[in-house]
């Protein structure tokens, strides 16, 4: 298998969905708590880094096996048929990252303790059942919520817990996961608006392929209202968190980019074409949590 089809099999061009929630989780700790666990970091780092492949290695995997009647889907979208890749080394690469994936985590577990076993447990449920199973979750309404949960706010959360679990001063109580939550929010819809345009620009495909996403029990319409609706109650949310200092003062910058982040979404919205405007979608994703990490990151150097 070439490199670049190995790429576009585990999507490396999504990666920042799961890498910039893990740094901002990093500098949240330090932020509050001045508390970074290296090792047991950067083992969640690589476990993170191998699940997130190997979820994505599953996706293309059960597309692909779930498209029988759809030979078209096989032949022209999908990686593994496009490539004439064979599907059961598929199926053993991705058991295989999945396995090594697990073994690390179980270790960081052992190391960190039970809370990591129950959000690598919910991940780990969502990772499969995304696209696997008899009733998989990207074919129904509920996909954008649990991508963007899980990749957004749980991974956030895990790098959080990994460095501050032996900290006397991280009390592990309600308000520890809500303010998780809260400071999360802009990430976890930025996410969740990647899979929500992207089944917007797919309506046609998805209705071909048998799924029945949230777009197809609202519309294209109600659809691209909640598009718009998230990305604004995200940028509330981040400065809700900036007011009760959760987050530190300079990632106000991160407001900034609300006018590129606008002009991207009214394009999409203007015409949810796959290949010409869902990149502008992507490019959101990607500038909301990259001004993140960084205004993060000068934060706590201020803080520091």
């Amino acid at each position: 298998m070439k490199p670049s089809v190995f790429f576009e099999l585990v999507e490396i061009k999504a990666k920042t969905a799961s890498v910039f929630p893990f740094l901002m989780g990093t500098l949240y700790s330090y932020y509050h708590w001045h508390s970074i666990n290296l090792l047991e970091l950067l083992l969640f780092f690589l476990a993170m880094f191998l699940f997130n492949m190997a979820v994505d290695i599953n996706d293309n995997y059960w597309d692909y096996k779930n498209a029988t009647g759809v030979e078209s889907f096989r032949r022209e979208t999908n990686v593994i048929g496009v490539n004439h890749l064979n599907i059961h080394m598929i199926g053993w690469i991705d058991f295989s990252f999945t396995l090594i994936s697990a073994i690390i985590g179980l270790f960081i577990v052992y190391r960190t303790g039970l809370p990591l076993l129950y959000m690598g447990l919910f991940s780990y449920a969502v990772g499969f059942l995304y696209a696997g199973g008899p009733k998989p979750i990207n074919r129904g309404p509920f996909g954008e919520f649990f991508a963007g949960f899980t990749m957004g706010f749980v991974i956030y959360l895990i790098a959080i817990y990994t460095n501050v679990f032996n900290s006397p001063e991280a009390i592990l109580d309600f308000k520890f996961y809500g303010d998780a939550l809260l400071s999360s929010l802009l990430t976890f819809f930025a996410i969740s608006n990647l899979l929500l345009a992207n089944n917007i620009a797919d309506e046609q495909e998805d209705k071909d392929l048998g799924r029945k996403t949230i777009v197809y029990y609202l519309g294209k319409g109600n659809s691209m209202f909640i598009l718009k609706s998230l990305y604004i109650l995200g940028f509330f949310a981040l400065i809700c968190s900036i007011i009760i200092g959760l987050l530190p003062k300079t990632m106000l910058i991160v407001l900034l980019i609300t006018p590129i982040v606008y002009k991207n979404t009214k394009a999409f919205v203007k015409n949810p074409i796959k290949k010409k405007t869902f990149p502008m979608i992507i490019k959101n994703l990607f500038l909301i949590t990259l001004t993140e990490v960084v205004t993060f990151f000068i934060g706590v150097l201020i803080h520091f």
